[in-house]
């Protein structure tokens, strides 16, 4: 077999995350760069010879380039098969089950999710595992570890795979099967879903407009949407995957999809819209005149899953990150089900997944998903809304009017502080930190504090700790803030916000979300003194 093996030395920064390495594009198009990292992928999970790897991306710039590296630097490492998406094209969440569907012993997704893409822009590798999840931290630790001491990559020479071409190939030894991207996701969505009822729903006028926003969920929408489901073609816009998303930032939030926002508002609006972002994890629900925050499509989705075919027997449990709110806590109480409070990552959803104590999770990020795939999965969650709907008869508008009647309304509303020097963000939280034990009973703008802590996370499957996840303070009558610092360096920190307050007078259930959070946006200021210590009359942005 033709194969070279490259000297190389060890690259700084080289340390995943929560959602793998990302850096600029042009840091990882740099010679070496991704040859070092990927190298230090296989030999941080104990090699690769004789395993069988999913490979596939999101189709921002370089990925199609980067898939061929990574292909011949399995090759040359003994892999006996690769599995990819056709021209290098895969969702998360379809790779994740392409993973599992195929008993593959991981695989590697090329994305920076919801970030930019292009030449200037951002690009990213993850490594997921067997149960085609986000890597656990010992994994990623030894990942990060071997990119401290790496001393050779090796890559194979004697030729390459042509991508764009369905069926089977051989790069020297290793076997590469090249695949629909789409087709087995399709198939795992009809399984879950009663396509029959959703079908019926759009050929008696119901109208739908998804915004892929130039992002890789583009194939797969219009596969489901309009060949499958009998949608009229145009219903999936901005459906073709672009290099660089069209030039936006395909982040599935009112922001970055304005367009699709501005629709639903329109006099005549579809009777349902909804996005997805970079690499089809995300998702945004809309209906006429009506946005649905990711946290209260959770519970939505959680109080009503049982109307589709796929979750007929009821649900295990419910998930939901930390600052994500308590709305899925009081279906899940309502219903007699566990539902379980973890730190921000999807990975800590991966566990419960796997040990079947929950069925459904979600953050406040807009990421939801299933037992179906360990990723989040942003047009299964679009497919699980439509089913409810086609099943209930109601609007969006009505669902939601429905669910606050029942379980009250979790007012829900982040606030970031963007870009705050290092110091002061840092003493504002070790100050709070260092008065949670003397404010319960305090006053804080006419709100009462019941308890504070930190918030730290014992998990109920490995038994892992994970600790400081975020300051909390809790008011009598169901409000709280969440208060979790990010990205401290040298040009400053994020400040995170998380308010809400719970709501259970029917008289009182429509108001402006941030006039109803006002007095916990108060109560925080008194606690905290963010206005006058870091000069900001207002957040940066407010979700």
């Amino acid at each position: 077999m033709t194969q070279q093996t490259v000297a190389t030395t060890p690259i700084a920064g080289q340390k995943p995350g929560t959602s793998g390495l990302r850096k600029k594009t042009r840091v990882f198009m740099a010679p070496g760069y991704l040859e070092n990292y990927v190298q230090a992928i296989f030999d941080g999970i104990g090699g690769v010879a004789g395993k069988t790897l999913v490979i596939g991306g999101d189709g921002r710039y370089f990925n199609e380039t980067a898939t061929g590296t990574i292909l011949a630097m399995a090759a040359a490492n003994g892999a006996a098969r690769c599995i990819v998406g056709q021209g290098g094209l895969l969702s998360t969440p379809a790779a994740s089950h392409l993973i599992r569907t195929r008993g593959a012993d991981g695989g590697l997704i090329l994305s920076a999710s919801h970030n930019p893409g292009g030449p200037d822009a951002d690009f990213g590798v993850k490594y997921n595992g067997p149960n085609g999840g986000p890597a656990p931290e010992a994994v990623t630790a030894a990942i990060h570890a071997r990119t401290l001491d790496i001393t050779e990559y090796h890559v194979f020479t004697g030729g390459a795979v042509a991508l764009d071409r369905l069926g089977q190939a051989r790069l020297g030894n290793m076997a590469v099967e090249v695949v629909d991207p789409v087709a087995d996701y399709a198939a795992l969505m009809e399984e879950l879903f009663d396509f029959e009822a959703i079908s019926a729903l759009l050929r008696g006028g119901f109208r739908v407009r998804f915004d892929a926003m130039h992002a890789v969920t583009g194939p797969y929408a219009r596969e489901i949407l309009e060949t499958r489901l009998g949608a009229p073609a145009g219903t999936v816009v901005n459906a073709v995957p672009d290099p660089t998303f069209g030039g936006g930032h395909p982040d599935p939030n009112p922001v970055w999809a304005a367009d699709l926002m501005a629709r639903m508002q329109a006099e005549d609006a579809p009777d349902f819209g909804a996005a997805s972002d970079g690499d089809g994890d995300r998702n945004m629900i809309l209906g006429r005149n009506c946005y649905v925050g990711p946290s209260d499509s959770l519970a939505v989705l959680a109080d009503r899953a049982h109307l589709a075919p796929g979750y007929a027997g009821g649900l295990a449990g419910v998930a939901r990150s930390m600052p994500t709110s308590a709305a899925a806590d009081r279906v899940a109480e309502a219903r007699g089900m566990a539902c379980y409070e973890t730190p921000t990552g999807w990975k800590f959803f991966g566990n419960l997944l796997d040990a079947g104590r929950v069925t459904l999770c979600g953050e406040e990020s807009a990421g939801t998903g299933s037992a179906h795939v360990r990723e989040k999965d942003g047009l299964w969650a679009v497919l699980l809304w439509l089913n409810i709907l086609a099943v209930s008869g109601k609007s969006v508008a009505g669902l939601m009017t429905d669910h606050w009647a029942r379980y009250g309304r979790n007012y829900y509303s982040r606030h970031d502080y963007e870009g705050v020097d290092s110091a002061v963000a840092e003493a504002i939280m070790a100050d709070l930190e260092a008065r949670l034990d003397d404010l319960p009973g305090a006053q804080a703008a006419g709100l009462t504090v019941a308890r504070a802590d930190v918030f730290s996370y014992h998990d109920p499957v490995d038994g892992s700790v994970a600790t400081a996840q975020g300051l909390r303070v809790f008011f009598e009558g169901g409000a709280r803030v969440v208060l979790r610092l990010s990205g401290t360096g040298t040009e400053g920190a994020t400040l995170r916000l998380y308010l809400e307050r719970l709501e259970t007078d029917a008289g009182a259930l429509h108001q402006d979300p941030q006039a109803a959070l006002a007095p916990v946006i108060a109560a925080t200021e008194a606690l905290t003194g963010i206005a006058a210590r870091t000069g900001r009359r207002a957040p940066d942005v407010m979700t």
